[in-house]
């Protein structure tokens, strides 16, 4: 049975204060449960996803169910169209692992792709919609892997809930209804406008029933047949004719990209913060390291000054925010491609060296990237043009095993066009729009069978007793970073339960202004930060979607974001 959660008195007098600072975000209803919890940003999701933890299925298992779904009710997000990093804590055999799918470039790409005629750098916004930013998708090959080594249930069953709600509709969710609300340009490409908008061309709105039948037959046919089913056939010739033949923007995808496309099991990063052990994905994504080197660059100041509803901790946490992603720009990208100094990132005299280039009085501005352990300086800095169609779930089942999991389309509704009755990916505009720079090569260029650089950060920590503690991760482009490491810190640091962490305004810096979540108690403490340096900014940003589920001594405690749509559920 689930239930609102209550938390011990001593917690809640830890929480106080920031629950009253956190009153223009009130947290969602916490959710306990005793035997297994997913946190999923969406009900339907929530729900397909539970029915396996209650069929006696795995977390893996949970996770392929919540996707199929996610696929159909929150299209502009996630779906089989994209890609996914998977983070796995296996108590058993007391293995932390993770599966990379994140999608590929074509044998097309070259580093000069998004170069206009005259040899400059196409505006973001010019490389989408179409098919020239479609990477080849790469969730369903990864998330076959992870079933094979860890799912317990038939993988055709996995598909049905999303099957069934494809073929009899479902509730336009309040997200998908607000994304094509406050995106008529959507109504430009063919295959959204016949998806999501009505005959008199308005779009479906917040309760409105929607029925997917197209995606219905083609899960239908993945279920049958595996992988290969996606990857050949009719709907890998469906992908390629899109892309090829895309109204604007037309890419160079073949059949034989698709076939070649390989998942991959990857070594996590791993660190010790507070004596508790997180870890997160490693390259192609930068989000796991950047979070870790915030951690490390804090770790120095006592709990009690990295609170976010003060000046002093929010000005530390930029701080440190900063130096991460100056070194994300001049060293992250495909490992198969670039040489990134993993441990020389990670490294504790480095970071403690980076950490004592924060003033906790002042502003550095602009910080560079550093000089790691054996890293070559053989790289210009980039910034990668990320946008936000992203969406994450975390999972614990009976037996303890752990999924973390972000999940992303990249753009909202990614490439604009569909095939088959899902939303194509347009994750090749992740990559630099400009291949060189003061005579350097730009680590993140594109080129052929290429990772495009991710933030996504799905995370696991284990307690001092090696116990899993805490799953989570966020949407957010490269606001993920700050945003977990954000909750990361409200989690361990101040001891807030789940809901609290997931509903805390947030502060941020890429490196560049220092941004106020738009709207919040933190706007308050603009005037403050300006007088210790900061150029302060609240624009509208791409809002978090955090999921939590913790271990503890009550049973697992699951929230989700109130911000978006999602829902913690359990017995």
């Amino acid at each position: 049975m689930r239930k609102p959660s209550r938390r011990e008195p001593a917690r809640a007098m830890l929480c106080l204060v920031a629950c009253v600072f956190l009153f223009a975000l009130p947290a969602r209803t916490q959710t306990v449960a005793q035997h297994h919890m997913i946190a999923a940003a969406n009900p339907y999701a929530a729900k397909a996803g539970l029915a396996m933890l209650r069929a006696g299925g795995s977390a893996v298992d949970a996770a392929i169910a919540a996707q199929m779904v996610l696929t159909l009710v929150e299209p502009e997000s996630s779906g089989i169209g994209g890609g996914a990093f998977l983070l796995l804590w296996d108590p058993a055999k007391k293995r932390m692992t993770s599966f990379d799918g994140r999608e590929t470039a074509p044998a097309s790409a070259t580093p000069a792709m998004f170069l206009d005629s005259a040899g400059k750098p196409r505006g973001h916004g010019d490389a989408i919609p179409g098919g020239l930013s479609v990477g080849v998708p790469g969730v369903v090959a990864m998330l076959d892997l992870a079933h094979r080594r860890y799912g317990r249930l038939p993988w055709a069953r996995l598909f049905q809930p999303a099957i069934d709600l494809a073929e009899k509709g479902y509730a336009v969710p309040k997200k998908l209804a607000f994304t094509l609300k406050q995106s008529p340009q959507l109504a430009q490409m063919p295959d959204i406008k016949a998806h999501f908008f009505k005959a008199d061309g308005t779009p479906y709105g917040e309760g409105d029933i929607l029925k997917n039948p197209e995606l219905a037959a083609t899960l239908r046919l993945i279920a049958a047949r595996g992988p290969q089913a996606f990857y050949g056939g009719a709907v890998a010739e469906a992908i390629v004719d899109a892309v090829r033949h895309a109204p604007v923007n037309p890419g160079g995808m073949t059949l034989a990209d698709l076939a070649h496309y390989k998942a991959l099991e990857r070594a996590p990063v791993c660190d010790t913060y507070r004596q508790e052990r997180v870890c997160s994905m490693g390259p192609p994504s930068s989000g796991g390291i950047a979070v870790l080197q915030v951690l490390e660059m804090l770790e120095r100041f006592p709990s009690r000054s990295l609170a976010m509803d003060t000046p002093g901790g929010v000005h530390l946490f930029t701080q440190a925010s900063r130096l991460a992603f100056a070194d994300r720009g001049e060293y992250l990208g495909d490992p198969a491609f670039v040489d990134v100094p993993v441990k020389g990132l990670l490294d504790r005299t480095y970071l403690a060296g980076r950490s004592a280039l924060i003033d906790p009085a002042k502003d550095m501005g602009q910080a560079m990237p550093g000089t790691p352990p054996l890293a070559r300086a053989d790289h210009a800095p980039q910034r990668s043009p990320e946008h936000a169609g992203t969406s994450h779930m975390s999972i614990v089942d009976d037996r303890g095993l752990v999924v973390s999991m972000t999940t992303t389309v990249e753009a909202p509704f990614g490439a604009q066009m569909m095939v088959k009755g899902f939303v194509l990916d347009n994750q090749l505009t992740d990559f630099s729009f400009d291949p060189v720079r003061d005579g350097k090569p730009v680590a993140n260029a594109a080129g052929p069978g290429k990772h495009p650089l991710s933030a996504m950060a799905p995370t696991i920590v284990l307690g001092p007793d090696g116990r899993f503690r805490l799953a989570l991760g966020s949407p957010g482009g490269p606001l993920i970073i700050d945003y977990v490491a954000q909750a990361l810190i409200a989690l361990i640091d101040g001891n807030l339960p789940p809901g609290v962490a997931a509903s805390q305004p947030h502060a941020a810096n890429l490196n560049s202004p220092t941004l106020l979540e738009k709207d919040t108690a933190l706007e308050a403490l603009g005037p403050r930060l300006t007088a210790m340096g900061h150029s302060v900014a609240t624009p509208a940003v791409e809002k978090s979607g955090l999921n939590i589920v913790e271990r503890t001594p009550r049973g697992y405690v699951g929230a989700s974001d109130p911000r978006r749509d999602g829902v913690a559920l359990g017995d």
